[in-house]
């Protein structure tokens, strides 16, 4: 619960009489410091001539989001629930030479996969390069986020919304600010989805999702069912059968056909628990499990938002409609970052921050905004068209080098470098054929075009 309120940086009549004569510079409140929050900023702060410096708030007491790996489960000593899904033994699977901000290289003297600790490292040294660190509030919780001028309201001055954010400290203070903008950049990685299993609470081992998996060790010798054959469920398998568990990949996609480790098995979906606690596939088999683990992704949450205020559908694997997959087509000044799926994940930040700041200073037009809500819906419908099942609707993945070649061209900044695309495509290959050795393989960028790989 929030303690006394007060408001700050809000005065409708002086902002807008300042607004009117052009000297105030905007304000931008960015929701997170991990990865995307961070590149929010650092572009931020190279534009101290048109923003003022950002405002970061921070749920956590450092940066880096969901790298900052933790070993407790369920909730912190606050009793807020633990961001990070990170494992101890994970390591990207993608290079780091794939994996960087284009103006910002890893160490090149690191491999090309990298243990998560790096990768926290690397966001530690972007935060100190680019002087971030004293706009981050930590252990901040943003609790409500709201449009105090709406569109309807200002009629064609719908760009001009103002911003109400209301924040509480670790103490439970709370005060509100008001913002010309605001980035989401809390990510979508820490509310578990847990898919219906008619007669789930009949199993008689431990039920988990893989937020809560952190190390192996506690599973050696025991018989678990993974659901969900994705990156996450995949590499937890590896490292569930490398100490000695028996484990059943159970997945709705066809066979991988990738050497797997002899303990690793695969199979169809469970679909129910029967009454004697033993599990039911889809193939009518029935086997019995220690441990059922979901690796069946998270769910959008944004509990400080309103979606129906903002004119979005909140859904459990579906952000809808996001113009340019970023903006609520009726707010054009909120902007979510890296909502989309199976993309190069620090790379589309990049772009989709430069894309917003040039919609924010006026380098990019944008169309009214009923075109805006045409093209946001349409590029759902071509996709459900096309046979992807709702929950993927925002992957990207080969299309994520258009979008972001789109951005760049439309924004005017340097697009990503041709080698991006094609070693991030070499390593999907490889990955398809080996999905325990891949990581071994080391690679260098060479210019723009081109990569190659050094041992």
């Amino acid at each position: 619960m929030c303690r006394p309120l007060h408001v700050t940086g809000f005065t409708p009549q002086r902002r807008v009489l300042a607004s009117r004569q052009k000297m105030i510079l905007q304000r931008v409140a960015v929701v997170g410091a991990g990865a995307a929050g961070l590149c929010a900023a650092r572009h931020i702060l190279s534009r101290l001539d048109r923003f003022a410096p950002p405002v970061l708030f921070e749920l956590g007491g450092k940066v880096g989001g969901t790298w900052c790996y933790d070993e407790r489960v369920g909730t912190d000593g606050a009793g807020r629930p633990i961001h990070s899904s990170m494992y101890r033994d994970l390591r990207t699977n993608l290079p780091k030479e794939v994996m960087m901000f284009p103006d910002f290289p890893f160490d090149p003297q690191l491999d090309s996969f990298l243990p998560h600790q790096e990768v926290q490292r690397y966001l530690e040294r972007y935060c100190q390069s680019h002087h971030i660190g004293p706009h981050i509030r930590f252990n901040t919780m943003v609790e409500k986020v709201r449009p105090v001028v709406t569109a309807t309201e200002r009629s064609k001055e719908e760009d001009r919304t103002l911003w109400e954010v209301t924040s509480s400290d670790a103490s439970g203070c709370c005060k509100t600010e008001a913002f010309d903008s605001i980035f989401v950049c809390s990510g979508h990685y820490s509310d578990p989805h847990i898919p219906d299993i008619p007669g789930i609470e009949r199993f008689k081992g431990t039920v988990l999702h893989s937020h809560s998996y952190k190390f192996a060790e506690p599973f050696a010798g025991q018989s678990v069912v993974v659901l969900g054959a994705k990156a996450s469920g995949l590499d937890i398998s590896i490292e569930l059968a490398g100490v000695g568990a028996q484990v059943t990949l159970s997945h709705g996609q066809p066979p991988l056909t990738c050497p797997l480790p002899a303990g690793v098995q695969q199979s169809c979906p469970v679909v129910a628990v029967e009454e004697d606690g033993r599990l039911l596939f889809q193939d009518g088999s029935v086997s019995g499990a220690d441990i059922l683990m979901f690796c069946t992704g998270y769910n959008f949450r944004f509990p400080y938002l309103d979606g129906p205020q903002l004119g979005l559908r909140i859904e459990d694997h579906l952000l809808s409609p996001l113009y340019r997959f970023m903006m609520p087509p009726a707010f054009p000044s909120l902007f979510f970052i890296g909502m989309c799926k199976l993309i190069c994940p620090f790379p589309n930040f990049h772009c989709q921050v430069q894309f917003a700041l040039a919609v924010l200073e006026g380098v990019v037009s944008l169309p009214p905004r009923a075109v805006r809500e045409d093209e946001a819906w349409l590029a759902l419908r071509e996709k459900a068209e096309q046979g992807v099942q709702r929950r993927h609707l925002l992957v990207l993945q080969n299309e994520q080098w258009d979008y972001c070649q789109s951005l760049a061209r439309a924004a005017g900044f340097t697009p990503l470098p041709p080698a991006v695309r094609g070693l991030y495509e070499e390593v999907w290959r490889q990955r398809r054929f080996n999905s325990v050795d891949y990581r071994g393989r080391n690679y260098k960028l060479i210019g723009e075009d081109r990569w190659e790989q050094i041992n």
